[in-house]
C-alpha cells in the first residue's frame, strides 16, 4: 500500500492525474508502463534461467560475510559517483535512519513518500500563508482542515505510543531473563 501511495505521489508531482482517464489522456505513459513490464519480465526469464545456480549459491553465503561485502560495495558506489566524502556521510546518516526505522517498525517507504511530496506540501503551505497574511489560524478555521489535523495528530500519537511501550516491555522481560 505505501508503494502505491509513492507511485501516485510521483505521478501527481509530474503533473499526471492518476485515475481511469490516464489511458485516454496519457496513452504514451500507460502503454510505456505496460511495455516496460513485458520487457522486464522477459529480461528476468533470460537472465534468471541460466544463472539460477549462481543465485542458489549466493543463498548459502552466511550473512556475516554478505553484509560487510554489501556495505563495502555500496560505499564504493556512492563515493565513485562524485568522489565526495560528504556523500558517504549522507549515506551513513540515511543508513542509520533506515536502521532506526526498522528497529521501531516504521515503514521506510513513508519516508521516501515524505521526501517526494514534501516540496509540494511546502509550496501549498506557503500559498496558504500568503493568502492568509501569515495567520496560521487559517488551518483550524475550516472544519475539513481541522479534522485532517486532528486525525493526523491522533494517528501520529497512536503510532508513537504503540511503539515505545512494546520496546520497554521487551527490554524489561530481557532483563528479568538475565537475572534468573
Amino acid at each position: 500500500m505505501p508503494l502505491m501511495a509513492l507511485m501516485l505521489g510521483v505521478l501527481i508531482i509530474h503533473g499526471i492525474q492518476p485515475g481511469p482517464r490516464l489511458i485516454s489522456e496519457q496513452p504514451q505513459i500507460f502503454w510505456g508502463l505496460i511495455a516496460s513490464f513485458w520487457v522486464g519480465n522477459i529480461m528476468l526469464v533470460v537472465l534468471n534461467l541460466p544463472l539460477i545456480g549462481i543465485w542458489v549459491k549466493f543463498l548459502s553465503i552466511p550473512g556475516r560475510y554478505l553484509r560487510p561485502a554489501i556495505v563495502i560495495f555500496v560505499c564504493i558506489g556512492v563515493y565513485s559517483i562524485n568522489n565526495s566524502a560528504f556523500d558517504l556521510y549522507t549515506m551513513c546518516l540515511f543508513g542509520l535512519v533506515g536502521y532506526l526505522m526498522r528497529y521501531f517498525n516504521y515503514e521506510p517507504v513513508l519516508l521516501i513518500l515524505g521526501f517526494i511530496l514534501g516540496p509540494l506540501m511546502e509550496q501549498y503551505l506557503r500559498r496558504a500563508m500568503i493568502l492568509s497574511s501569515g495567520d496560521p489560524g487559517v488551518f483550524i478555521e475550516r472544519p475539513i482542515s481541522l479534522t485532517f489535523l486532528v486525525v493526523s495528530s491522533f494517528f501520529l500519537l497512536l503510532m508513537v505510543y504503540s511503539t515505545f511501550p512494546r520496546r520497554a516491555k521487551r527490554a524489561a522481560e530481557a532483563l528479568k531473563g538475565e537475572q534468573h
